[in-house]
């Protein structure tokens, strides 16, 4: 997930909602996700969230993140079918309950993961810490700690990548098509990969304590956050596609 979660910049109107419009968006689309029970809703639920990273500039993200998604809604549907037995059989061992069951449970897969994405591509990681302590009041070191834990993700994901360019030079084949062989090659990558992670975290929790961590309140920040006009239209919006979601 390098660069997934990176901002993407730009003055649609998507990126000039509140940052708290925002996560109303992606949740409404995810609870709205789950309450669906046709694929029509389901399908419907994904063409608006790659309609809004169309308008967004950011579906390169979302296209990104659904090739990673698809090897693990395919095996999510194999083992579906190998559960789900009622109905009748349509080939080898797969039933059409199990099909049915199991490929709905690949697109909510993918209505899940996606809009988050969306979302946090159109959103400065720090105006959503600062827009969730003033509009939602939450506790600075909670709105804190979920934006950090975001950040983080690129950071571990090149560090990986570093630690297995070393080993490639030592002679590790990571290349391997054989997903067994490609797991017990980098599981004992994890090591170094914690103690590096450890290190990183220690040095931020005491670059956080020495500019005052504890001292901020939510009158701290210098960016105000006002709900307009326009967020509640959107936020009337999402309250209807979650209504919308649970009737079909």
């Amino acid at each position: 997930m390098v660069n997934v979660i990176d901002y993407v910049p730009g003055n649609t109107l998507l990126h000039r909602l509140n940052p708290v419009t925002k996560l109303a968006i992606a949740a409404a689309i995810i609870i709205a996700t789950f309450l669906a029970q046709t694929y029509s809703m389901l399908i419907v639920l994904l063409a608006l969230t790659f309609g809004l990273g169309f308008y967004a500039h950011s579906v390169s993200k979302l296209i990104s993140l659904l090739k990673l998604l698809i090897p693990i809604a395919i095996i999510m549907l194999l083992l579906q079918t190998a559960f789900v037995r009622d109905g009748t059989l349509v080939i080898w061992w797969m039933t059409d309950v199990g099909l049915i069951t199991g490929s709905k449970a690949c697109l909510r897969l993918l209505g899940v993961a996606l809009p988050l994405i969306l979302m946090l591509s159109v959103t400065k990681l720090n105006d959503l810490a600062n827009a969730c302590v003033e509009v939602l009041h939450i506790p600075y070191p909670y709105a804190f700690t979920f934006t950090t834990a975001l950040r983080f993700i690129p950071v571990f994901s090149q560090e990986m990548n570093s630690i297995m360019e070393a080993q490639t030079a030592r002679g590790v084949e990571f290349d391997t098509k054989n997903p067994f062989k490609k797991f017990q090659l980098m599981l004992p990558l994890a090591i170094p990969l914690l103690v590096t992670s450890v290190g990183k975290t220690d040095s931020t929790a005491l670059a956080a304590e020495e500019r005052g961590f504890y001292l901020r309140t939510c009158e701290s920040s210098f960016k105000r956050y006002p709900m307009k006009t326009a967020d509640y239209i959107v936020l009337a919006l999402c309250v209807g596609l979650v209504v919308l979601g649970a009737f079909f």
